[in-house]
């Protein structure tokens, strides 16, 4: 008889599950919830992209592809980075597709950490950092971002946070879970605070589209002194509503880029081709989708946080993203037994935001990936819940 627990890594069974998960769990036991948990568009993949991907397997383009991913592909990523956010990359040697943003994030990850390195991790942010970190052998360094300050990462608490063993920094803007921006003069100063070092950056923008209130979003690799330190992560799930076709993309000075190509090499071969075929269709003709889909959330988005405002509880403006990240202290439960309670009484399912780091203690995440009925019922069973506890 195996005893596992000598055979099982000891790394992977320190590592927590996904506290996103666990409640979707439990509601999938119960009748009648209603969800503002995932983060996932609600609307269908643009017509024209799911036509292009049958339209390739119907040619019988089902080989694998280049490592790097379809040429044709690449081509239109160079264009469509430098029409949105006015920087110029190679297709040939500094563009990689990979399966999803998830896989650019690890690859990245591993391509440029050491046993001991510490990799710089803002919190709240998405529950796949830390754990990758942890798993490439690198020690993960929490700073703890601020309500009062947007919940951005400022130049202070990056300076404070760095040290000699410093590799690398995540900046995850447009944020997941606190809808949280960088704008030029933050993102400038943090080009300041590393300068003359070689500590490298992972800028996770797959929200990148998503972004509200006339604030367009500011990419990090175009702003003065950052191009040459960040590997740029983005893909097609939350911009085209992507979410299965499982594509993303990552985008880097060549040194850097060759080294993840390797990993991706070996790990994955090469991302779904039919997919490929579809994200050209998406990059090139599907501008006005995007916007249409945007106006939505921003209606969405609107009804939301003024609901929870009304409510009693705070909910700052996110500006990105498709969540809002209210706080729940006026309560006195903990994240975690607000949503388990809410969830028991109500049947409304929300993520504690305590699953994004410690952090996010006296907040909740809820998505706005759905009907502005079904944000309408949750708000309304929310408000018979905050009175009930009330009595």
């Amino acid at each position: 008889m195996i005893d596992y627990s000598k055979v099982l890594s000891e790394t992977v069974k320190e590592i927590k599950p996904s506290g996103i998960r666990k409640f979707f769990d439990i509601a999938n036991t119960m009748e009648d919830v209603i969800s503002l948990g995932v983060g996932e568009p609600d609307f269908r993949t643009p017509w024209q992209v799911r036509a292009a991907g049958i339209h390739s397997l119907e040619n019988g383009a089902t080989r694998y592809t280049s490592n790097r991913g379809l040429e044709v592909l690449r081509d239109e990523i160079s264009v469509y980075v430098k029409r949105k956010y006015g920087v110029e990359y190679r297709p040939s040697d500094e563009i990689l597709i990979t399966v999803g943003g998830s896989e650019a994030i690890d690859a990245a990850v591993r391509a440029i950490t050491e046993p001991g390195d510490e990799i710089i991790i803002p919190q709240p942010s998405y529950v796949c950092y830390e754990p990758i970190v942890k798993l490439a052998g690198g020690v993960p360094v929490i700073i703890n971002t601020k309500d009062e300050n947007d919940f951005k990462l400022t130049r202070e608490e990056l300076l404070s946070a760095m040290t000699e063993k410093t590799k690398a920094v995540i900046l995850p803007y447009p944020c997941n879970p606190t809808g949280a921006i960088m704008e030029y003069e933050d993102i400038l100063a943090i080009s300041e605070a590393l300068r003359d070092t070689d500590i490298m950056v992972i800028s996770d923008e797959i929200y990148a589209e998503l972004t509200f209130g006339g604030k367009r979003h500011v990419s990090v690799p175009s702003v003065p002194g950052m191009k040459e330190r960040t590997i740029l992560i983005n893909g097609f799930s939350k911009t085209f509503a992507m979410t299965g076709w499982r594509l993303g993309y990552a985008c880097g000075p060549c040194e850097i880029m060759n080294m993840i190509t390797k990993i991706h090499q070996f790990a994955i071969m090469c991302a779904p081709t039919t997919s490929q075929y579809a994200a050209v269709e998406a990059l090139r003709n599907c501008d006005a989708e995007v916007e249409k889909m945007l106006e939505e959330y921003d209606m969405r988005r609107k009804i939301i946080v003024s609901g929870f405002n009304r409510l009693g509880l705070t909910c700052r403006e996110p500006k990105g993203a498709f969540y809002a990240f209210p706080s729940i202290k006026s309560t006195g439960m903990t994240s975690e037994e607000f949503c388990e309670k809410l969830l028991e009484a109500k049947h409304v399912a929300v993520v504690p935001g305590t699953a994004f780091g410690n952090s996010g203690e006296g907040f909740i995440r809820t998505s706005y990936c759905y009907s502005t009925a079904h944000i309408k019922e949750a708000l309304r069973r929310i408000g018979e819940f905050l009175e009930e506890i009330k009595k």
